[in-house]
């Protein structure tokens, strides 16, 4: 049975919600808007303008993760509160404000606050935007200008498309035009044919959604829309697993229990089910449509980026007293999400670009690899060559006549040094590569979202990963309970069972210490505080027993009967699940629950009622949740609470043990919840529930009113018990480490768990190796104390670091060089209590101070950030939602997964690349010398060497196979690159493409230029066009010899792509006749020549390759030897 997570925030009786959050800034700034007043069931025909608000509608969610206000126990002691990390520029050029920069065409210049109306249509005030899901970057009208544009506005391009178009001036042609033009076009169709089924997926993509067809509230009845026939104001129906088509206020629910659960993986990658409360008003109405005949309005706030927090009110102004209701987030139904369960109606309260889905989106920051960078240096350098040599040759003719026509003629004849085809052979290597990497059986369901990039792969020297969810398998097992003076254990947990049981066989289970007269006062004590606790974790929690049809039982009667085999827990977190099936274990079973109250089974099968008053749910800010309960069989209300020790040490009553006995757990590596309780009076529930209500009223500073009103019952809370829960490590975490650490790859873990934890799973997983001694950076406030602490860790040497979020913070504002300096020295570094930001500014900082690359690691939405900030963002598919994975560059499944990506694709990749982007090079340069040395010898005239076919042919079908072919090779096989991740280390250096290995391949391509060239004019005997025909097949034969002489592992597809060349090379010497001799290739005097210009060119190459192997052979060769 798969789990499923879900959470309430609040379930109150008037269902009137508080959002507990912080505030955004738009929301704290909003001063009185004038309303904007549309009605419901109407379309909106009229524009009128009203306050603008401070709203800042160009800001987006570019590298910011935001965190689920209602995350549950998970997090207490793990999730810190995400913030937004720096605004990345967009590279999308599309405006989300409207349809243009001139948005206000649209009646969308401001986004302002609304109110919307329930039955009077005559109110509408201004127009609304289409309902329309628009995610192509053009339209019919700008593809074609947009590509060639996003084409031409890098140099390079431009460059060839400057010199293709010189072909057109008399004084600069130097041959047929589709000399230049074709492998201009060449690259140019690729690039148009992929942005193009780009474009047409999208928009099936995006045609598919508008089109869904869903049921809409009118005065004439229940009629079908579009979706993009939705409109601010109508009342519509959606229906089980469909989707919600705009952002809405949920009204009714079919659901007889007044809820609905709500699937927003497509939203914020969770995939935890959400919980929705419709307005208490609209559901008590008979039917739907009374819905259009109240006088209600609905006050929304203005929209913004926040996915997780709302401001709104909803107000009945015919009801006899007026209702007044507030909303939050919990009443919403944002669009993308999906019904889980019912059918409900919704108020549309914004439309189109206005859909907080839309608003969140834009497009992540583009990562070019370092890779692509030295390319481009290499290129430059080509570029500069280019210009020395036409120089020189219009120099060597002293400068006579029309010089500078003649340097222009000469940059042209030349133009073959700066190779067009380098950039379309690395983007199909690419390709090739990413497929590899998908295709791979030993890692499946990798995915990989960023082809740009498979190289960075084989460089990477620091890796930041995150710890639960990604090092640990986010599955916690319960495993201690801690009562002070005693502690159960997992080989003890009978006790913990025969005190729950005989707790509620007695007569009176509400007085456990006078049950047993025989027993003595500690054992009633222990045995009253045993019950008490496991009651207590038995209630403060948010998970809902779901019944399911198993074959045998249909859902009805599961849900009737309480049937254990059918029931689910349903919970936003899997700390909240463990403990509740441990009190499930031990007798006390939750086997029912709703909006306003829950079931408990004893271990007698009799059913404890209690009613839900109110809830109060875990936030990041807050760090704990509570709940208040009446029990309805005595009428004792309860108010319980579990969180953080940090923060629940002061809310309890004094005690000795409570940081101590933590401590130890965290030590244990387990993760610490502080459960605790406090009775209330009838009196002082009421005088709290009114001050609440209203606090929750408001709509000005509403969160914090909420937390005063809530803190005034955090006081003096008797302490319950503390309980233990473990989060295992993931399959072949410390085989991975290992790996990773003998291929010259820090590793540093950021983790929003606490000191004693973090370091405890470091130590398991082996991230810090036995033999090594761990500096703990204590915690420091000032300059002061920060410079002392740097000073004592100073002086220790091959020692992990261990520091808290805090510390660093202090460190990294007044020493971040020496700080960065000295961690970066360190084998290990574990970073605890990190917020997101602090997880990006680490990665950040990294790449400023070491220059290295970087690669993080990541399960859940806190880590997006960083992921999105590393040189490469790998994503794991964990319990925490797919949020990670959807941002990452690479997404696995496992982390064990990491060690086979970095040390055989990302090794192989890079080794590929730059054997192809330097073989492409050495291509071009052949060319190019031998037309140099022709042009040197016919007294610098600027005349082309070869014409027409023969130019285009040479980087085209004669060796474009087998060049491309290299993408397969490989230096050893991939079960010896994993035994042997030492190998990793020599990439780390960048030797595979460097400027050394560069000016070898240079070397090698004039020498061999000048051979086949001062080879063909020596050889030849009286005509031009054997020079053309001796020197090209010379050519075209060392191509082929290089490439195999290139090659180490042999794949039969590169024999075939050897052979093809070849072949299309001979039957095209048929047509060749303009430019080749055909009767005088027939004679042996041209294959003789041939035959000694090509082994000229290429023989001391292989014999020089074969004493460096011999004498000094490279790492990798002693192995596959």
């Amino acid at each position: 049975m798969c789990r499923v997570k879900i959470h309430y925030l609040e379930m109150v009786k008037t269902q009137a919600l508080a959002t507990g959050f912080k505030l955004s800034d738009s929301v704290q700034s909003l001063d009185k808007p004038r309303p904007i007043f549309v009605d419901l069931g109407m379309t909106v025909t009229s524009v009128h303008s009203c306050t603008p608000s401070s709203h800042n509608p160009q800001r987006l969610l570019s590298g910011v993760c935001l965190a689920s206000p209602s995350t549950g126990a998970a997090g207490m002691t793990d999730n810190i509160p995400l913030q937004p990390v720096r605004h990345k520029k967009r590279h999308d050029n599309k405006n989300r404000n409207g349809c243009c920069p001139w948005s206000r065409c649209c009646g969308m210049g401001d986004f302002r606050p609304r109110t919307v109306w329930l039955g009077h249509p005559e109110k509408r005030e201004q127009r609304y935007p289409r309902n329309v899901i628009n995610n192509q970057k053009y339209n019919f009208f700008t593809f074609l200008p947009g590509v060639l544009f996003n084409q031409f506005k890098y140099f390079f391009n431009l460059y060839f498309l400057l010199l293709a178009c010189s072909q057109f001036v008399n004084e600069l042609r130097l041959g047929a035009l589709y000399t230049y033009w074709v492998p201009l076009g060449f690259v140019l169709i690729i690039t148009i044919v992929r942005e193009a089924v780009e474009e047409i997926r999208c928009y099936c993509r995006d045609k598919e959604v508008n089109s869904q067809i869903y049921s809409k509230l009118s005065t004439r009845g229940t009629v079908k829309v579009k979706s993009s026939g939705i409109q601010v104001g109508d009342l519509i129906i959606v229906e089980k697993n469909q989707r919600v088509p705009a952002d809405m206020i949920f009204l009714r629910t079919s659901e007889r229990n007044g809820s609905c659960f709500l699937r927003t993986d497509q939203l914020d990658g969770e995939t935890d089910w959400k919980l929705r409360l419709p307005v208490a008003c609209t559901q008590r109405l008979p039917t739907a449509a009374d819905l259009l005949q109240i006088r209600s309005y609905v006050y929304a706030e203005e929209p913004n980026i926040d996915i997780h927090n709302f401001i709104g009110t909803f107000t009945r102004e015919d009801g006899d007293p007026p209702v007044n209701e507030s909303l939050s987030i919990e009443n919403t139904l944002w669009a993308s999400t999906v019904i889980a369960s019912g059918t409900v109606v919704g108020v549309v309260i914004y439309t189109g670009k206005e859909l907080r889905s839309v608003m969140n989106t834009s497009n992540p920051r583009h990562k070019v690899g370092l890779f692509d960078l030295e390319v481009n240096c290499l290129t430059k350098i080509l570029f500069g060559a280019l210009v020395v040599v036409s120089l020189v040759m219009v120099a060597l003719q002293h400068f006579a006549g029309r010089w500078y026509l003649q340097i222009f003629r000469f940059l042209l004849l030349f133009s073959n040094i700066v190779p067009i085809s380098l950039r379309v052979n690395l983007d199909m290597g690419k390709m090739v590569f990413s497929w590899m990497i998908r295709r791979d059986s030993k890692i499946p369901g990798t995915v990989v979202r960023a082809s740009t990039i498979p190289e960075q792969l084989g460089r990477i020297s620091y890796l930041l990963t995150d710890k639960t969810g990604t090092l640990t398998q986010n599955e916690m097992v319960f495993r201690r309970l801690h009562l002070g003076t005693v502690a159960y254990g997992m080989d003890s947990m009978d006790e913990v069972q025969s005190h729950v049981f005989s707790a509620y066989t007695q007569p009176s289970h509400d007085a456990p210490a006078s049950r047993a007269p025989a027993a003595t006062k500690v054992r009633k004590t222990i045995s009253s505080r045993v019950h008490e606790a496991v009651k207590a974790i038995a209630l403060v929690h948010c998970v809902t027993p779901v019944y399911e049809a198993n074959g045998v039982t249909d859902q009805a009667e599961a849900e009737q009967h309480y049937e254990d085999t059918c029931r689910v827990y349903q919970a936003a977190s899997p700390d909240e699940v463990s403990l509740v099936q441990w009190t499930e274990s031990v007798g006390l079973t939750l086997v029912g629950r709703d909006h306003n109250s829950m079931q408990l089974r004893t271990p007698s099968g009799q059913i404890l009622n209690f009613t839900i008053l109110q809830i109060f749910p875990f936030t990041y800010e807050s760090k704990r949740m509570g709940i208040i309960v009446r029990d309805e069989s005595t009428g004792e209300i309860s108010f319980y609470m579990k969180g953080a020790d940090v923060v629940m040490a002061g809310i309890v009553q004094y005690n000795d043990w409570l940081e101590e006995e933590c401590g130890n757990m965290a030590r244990e590596g387990l993760r610490v919840l502080v459960v605790s309780k406090k009775s209330l009076t009838e009196e002082q529930y009421q005088d709290f529930e009114a001050r609440y209500i209203q606090a929750k009223l408001s709509v000005h500073d509403r969160s914090l009113k909420v937390a005063t009103v809530i803190e005034s019952l955090e006081m003096e809370m008797e302490l319950l018990c503390l309980t233990g829960v473990e989060d295992q490590l993931q399959a072949d975490v410390r085989p991975t480490l290992e790996i990773l650490r003998n291929a010259g790859i820090k590793v540093w873990m950021l983790t929003g768990d606490k000191l004693e934890t973090a370091t405890c799973t470091a130590k398991n997983a082996h991230l810090v190796t036995r033999n090594q001694d761990i500096h703990i950076f204590r915690s420091v406030t000032t300059r002061g104390e920060a410079h002392l602490e740097l000073n004592a860790f100073r002086r220790k040497h091959d020692c992990a670091l261990v520091i808290s979020g805090d510390s660093l913070e202090v460190c990294l504002k007044f020493y971040e060089y020496e700080f960065m300096e000295l961690a970066c020295q360190c084998p290990a570094v574990v970073c605890c209590r990190c917020a997101p930001t602090q997880k990006a500014q680490i990665v950040r900082l990294l790449q400023e101070r070491t220059g290295k690359l970087t690669c993080a690691v990541g399960d859940g939405g806190n880590d997006v950030s960083m992921i999105q900030e590393a040189d490469c963002g790998v994503g794991v598919e964990g319990k925490e939602g797919k949020q990670a994975s959807l941002a990452a560059d690479f997404s696995v499944t496992q982390f064990k997964h990491l060690g086979r990506l970095l040390m055989v694709h990302g090794r192989n990749s890079y080794k590929r690349s730059a054997g192809l982007s330097q073989f492409v090079i050495h291509r071009s340069l052949c060319i190019s010398t031998m037309q140099a040395v022709f042009s040197s010898v016919f007294y610098f005239a600027s005349v082309p060497l070869y014409q027409g076919f023969l130019i285009i042919g040479y980087s085209t079908i004669y060796t474009m196979f087998p060049v491309f072919s290299l993408v397969l090779d490989k230096d050893v096989k991939s079960e010896v690159a994993m035994l042997y991740p030492e190998l990793y280390k020599d990439l780390l250096k960048g030797r595979p493409l460097s400027f050394k290995t560069f000016l070898i391949w240079v070397l090698i391509s004039i020498y061999q230029g000048s051979i086949i060239m001062y080879g063909a004019l020596l050889l030849f005997e009286s005509e031009f066009v054997h020079i053309v025909a001796i020197s090209f097949t010379s050519l075209i034969l060392t191509e082929l010899l290089m490439v195999a002489l290139t090659i180490q592992t042999w794949h039969w597809l590169m024999i075939v792509a050897e052979l093809l060349s070849l072949a299309c090379y001979i039957a095209s010497l048929v047509f060749l006749h303009e430019f080749i001799d055909v009767y005088f290739i027939a004679t042996l005097s041209f294959l003789w020549k041939v035959t000694v210009i090509t082994l000229v060119s290429c023989l001391p190459l292989y014999i020089l390759k074969y004493l460096r192997r011999r004498f000094s052979p490279p790492n990798y060769s002693k192995l596959t030897s």
